[in-house]
């Protein structure tokens, strides 16, 4: 097990590696005039910043970003546990280190019969990393807990949610930590047709029903990445006391590409 510091794998690709430039580009998306809200959660896109960075930006920037950030996102590399948490070390992107909140994570990990300790499904994953950058702008100091799901078993999810819940609660820590969820909607369709999917999934995010979620991408056959960390953040939160859910923005990449004829939809949904 690596208990070190994680290098990050995608600076240069999906975001700046150098630092001025990557904060400038944060800069040119960010409404400094935005209301803030005290959320318990939000759902945040994990493309390259060019394609996605402003529906990122701007749904962060509607929110306070807590000491303490649970994220959550899809394995796309195969490699690791079907759910892994790392519970210590460090997570250096371009501008600077992110600790993991040790005694939390291993809380967390100590809390229940699913998750498993493992680096490696961590090592070249980069849905979470891709958020760090965004989440040190709006705070330097938050410290994070990073799981990555390689499952669809929804009773496991629900499970894991729950049992997370439990551990929040019983550390007090309910008021001091933001669950982020990473994910991309529909991938390489038609902007019309990925937009009408996309609506289905996001209706049940903003209603907090899980199971609608998981009936319409399987009906609909909807391609969001990071369906399943969506799943067990909504049980999780709801056993939280959440209320509501918002959507802050969506677009697709053929926003910025004008290519409206296969494009990756993006979702800024917050959970209060």
């Amino acid at each position: 097990m690596n208990t070190g510091i994680r290098r990050p794998i995608v600076a240069g690709q999906f975001y700046p590696s150098d630092p001025p430039a990557l904060k400038k580009q944060i800069d040119s998306f960010v409404d400094p005039n935005t209301q803030k809200i005290n959320a318990l959660g939000c759902m945040l896109p994990h493309a390259g910043y060019m394609y996605s960075g402003r529906v990122a930006a701007e749904t962060l920037s509607s929110l306070y970003v807590k000491d303490n950030v649970l994220l959550l996102g899809p394995n796309h590399t195969g490699s690791g546990s079907q759910l892994a948490i790392i519970t210590s070390g460090s997570w250096e992107t371009p501008l600077g280190a992110s600790r993991i909140n040790s005694r939390l994570a291993k809380k967390i990990l100590s809390g229940s019969d699913y998750l498993q300790e493992d680096y490696l499904a961590h090592a070249h994953e980069h849905s979470l990393e891709v958020e760090l950058p965004l989440l040190q702008y709006f705070n330097k100091k938050a410290e994070i807990i990073p799981i990555a799901f390689m499952t669809d078993d929804i009773d496991t999810l629900k499970k894991v949610g729950k049992e997370i819940a439990r551990v929040i609660l019983e550390q007090g820590m309910k008021d001091n930590l933001l669950t982020v969820v990473s994910s991309d909607m529909t991938h390489y369709e038609a902007r019309e047709t990925a937009k009408e999917k996309d609506s289905y999934a996001i209706k049940a995010i903003l209603n907090l029903d899980e199971e609608a979620l998981v009936k319409n991408i399987r009906k609909y056959r909807i391609s969001m990445c990071g369906f399943t960390p969506a799943v067990l953040m909504i049980s999780m939160l709801k056993d939280l006391g959440a209320k509501g859910a918002k959507l802050i923005k969506y677009a697709t990449s053929g926003d910025v590409t004008g290519d409206n004829d296969s494009v990756v939809g993006y979702a800024g949904i917050v959970v209060y």
